[in-house]
């Protein structure tokens, strides 16, 4: 079966496999790419923040707990629109089960806007990105993750089984639909390269002010073979921004 954003989510075989995966301590959502976004967002006490594809809001259940001023979640699958109801419980947080095209982004609203690997999921960017810009006080932060190009470029050597020994970089500059191989469905991302994101961004008017490709650090391995098998190839590109 073939999904495309949210909605392989709401499907209970794929949400429970995607949360064992997700939910490994060596997976590269918490030893690679967490750090970076936490690093990148910075100081968030007391702001207002907005979080694209928030999946459970574990994350936002996190910046709430260490001071967010209100964290708002954007989540399209009901499932886990749910879970991450149950997991914000303050009265300081809102989750809105809607997709990230849908939503309707209040004018000048947010302090921060956040996303992590979801943007992949969405075929107009520019669209969004000035939607985002919109929504962000003066000197707003935008800070998100996508999957790196040089892992969406081409899902040739996925054909052989999830867990990749050797990744084929092909078709790298003809962008658009990918269809992944993932936890025995197919999952439709977009590709695009680093310079279209750049250029995405800036003509959006943000200044981008920080890039990463996701160098794994060994004090967020539990396991050194998990470690190195990092370092053959970058699977996170995040950027933060300022409006």
């Amino acid at each position: 079966m073939e999904f495309r954003g949210a909605s392989a989510y709401d499907h209970e075989d794929f949400l429970t496999q995607y949360n064992e995966r997700r939910n490994r301590k060596d997976s590269p959502n918490n030893a690679i790419e967490n750090p970076i976004i936490d690093e990148l967002i910075g100081d968030f006490q007391n702001k207002i923040i907005l979080d694209l594809g928030c999946g459970d809001a574990s994350f936002g259940k996190e910046l709430l707990n260490r001071g967010a001023g209100f964290y708002s979640g954007i989540e399209g699958s009901k499932q886990m629109a749910a879970a991450a109801q149950h997991n914000i419980k303050s009265e300081n947080g809102k989750i809105s089960n809607v997709t990230i095209e849908s939503y309707h982004y209040p004018i000048e609203n947010f302090d921060i806007v956040t996303s992590r690997f979801a943007i992949h999921y969405v075929s107009d960017i520019q669209l969004l990105f000035k939607n985002v810009y919109n929504t962000l006080k003066e000197q707003g932060k935008f800070v998100f993750s996508v999957q790196h190009p040089l892992t969406t470029s081409s899902f040739i050597s996925k054909k052989t089984g999830d867990k990749r020994g050797n990744w084929i970089v092909d078709d790298y500059f003809f962008e658009g639909e990918r269809k992944e191989p993932w936890i025995e469905q197919i999952v439709v991302k977009y590709h695009r390269t680093i310079e279209h994101y750049f250029h995405a961004l800036t003509g959006s008017g943000f200044s981008v002010t920080d890039l990463r490709e996701g160098a794994p650090q060994r004090e967020h391995f539990t396991s050194e073979e998990e470690f190195l098998r990092r370092q053959r190839i970058p699977l996170v590109l995040a950027f933060s921004c300022k409006k």
